[in-house]
């Protein structure tokens, strides 16, 4: 059994599928149920015996505490986490509280689960946090891609709040030897993806006939990284990693905001044609930039692709058509997600 937290949201469920798809062995999925949590997601594996489902708060200490002496994982993959910049700049104290407290109250309570275990179970045991690439900062255009011995420089409350859990869970490793990893990822798209993220907001808007609306000039660079991808370099670092050392994930993609959008429509205009015959990209504009807007982001991912031989599998010509043909056809589960309360975010973000 292992214990996966924020197994409701994007990456985690994404994670918990693709666990229970491959394996045999059993999942204890914590998550908080917060707006981006959604059961919708797991109702492919709600009546399946391996996957034990629990609402509940990583800075329940007790409650954690409670699930480990129950189920007595062997490892614990924690993706619980606030992970949108734009919510962070407007309501930052959420952040602090789940990523900061909540990540040492969890850690709290697997340091006192991993104290008590026998010798053989204490060396096997893997506390695995996943964090983001936005803990290193800004880029310039043409430096070098984060590596794993980048400093941290981080630029939002979110990735603040990131970089101070990465922090707390290598100062466990170090003070009291609690066996962890850290992951750091680029920006993840693909399935289940709540739609207040760029790629999932565009196909949404699209397809509503609204405006796609991006920030500044649209320059802004990330590394786009394919959900399913992301799974299967944690899946390998759990298995294979170095104990208290860090791996980046990187889908080797690096696209422009803009670029990233005009490929959206083009694939839109192919697959799902506007009735008028014009193009998606009509429905483009431009929105004041948002405070402290990295400009770029690159993950060098060789320490991975050399130490366990971890490479993505698609592309992002393959991922992001993979991706809008799952919208197309899953868009009873993007109508459950879009609530009035999601139309009021997006509204008071980008402007009705």
């Amino acid at each position: 059994m292992i214990l996966v937290t924020g197994g409701a949201g994007f990456i985690g469920a994404n994670f918990v599928l693709d666990w229970l798809a491959g394996a045999d062995e059993g999942v204890v999925n914590l998550d908080k149920l917060t707006y981006a949590g959604n059961l919708d997601t797991l109702r492919g594996i709600a009546a399946d015996p391996r996957h034990v489902f629990v609402e509940g708060d990583i800075g329940d200490r007790k409650l954690v505490a409670d699930l480990l002496a129950q189920y007595r994982p062997r490892a614990i993959v924690n993706l619980a986490a606030e992970s949108h910049v734009d919510r962070s700049i407007d309501s930052p104290e959420e952040f602090i509280q789940t990523n900061i407290v909540g990540t040492f109250r969890l850690l709290e309570a697997v340091r006192a689960y991993w104290s008590g275990l026998d010798a053989d179970d204490k060396a096997a045991f893997r506390f695995l946090h996943v964090s983001t690439d936005e803990v290193y900062g800004d880029l310039d255009k043409n430096a070098p891609a984060f590596s794993e011995t980048n400093r941290y420089e981080p630029n939002s409350p979110y990735s603040a709040s990131k970089a101070a859990s990465d922090h707390l869970v290598r100062s466990y490793h170090h003070t009291y030897g609690l066996p962890v990893l850290t992951t750091n990822c680029s920006n993840n798209y693909g399935p289940y993806h709540f739609p207040e993220k760029l790629i999932p907001l565009v196909i949404h808007n699209a397809l509503a006939g609204k405006q796609l609306p991006i920030y500044g000039d649209g320059q802004q660079i990330r590394d786009w990284l394919y959900v399913k991808d992301h799974c299967s370099a944690i899946r390998r670092v759990l298995e294979a990693g170095r104990v208290g050392e860090t791996y980046n994930v990187g889908g080797w993609n690096e696209k422009s905001n803009l670029e990233v959008v005009h490929t959206l429509c083009a694939i839109l205009d192919e697959l799902k044609p506007r009735g008028d015959g014009a193009t998606y990209a009509s429905q483009i504009t431009f929105v004041k930039d948002r405070p402290g807007h990295d400009r770029r982001y690159a993950i060098d991912a060789g320490k991975l692709a050399n130490e366990l031989d971890w490479k993505p599998a698609e592309t992002f010509d393959t991922g992001i058509r993979k991706t809008v043909q799952w919208y197309l056809d899953h868009q009873e589960w993007v109508g459950n997600v879009t609530s009035g309360a999601y139309q009021h975010w997006v509204g008071k973000q980008y402007g009705s």
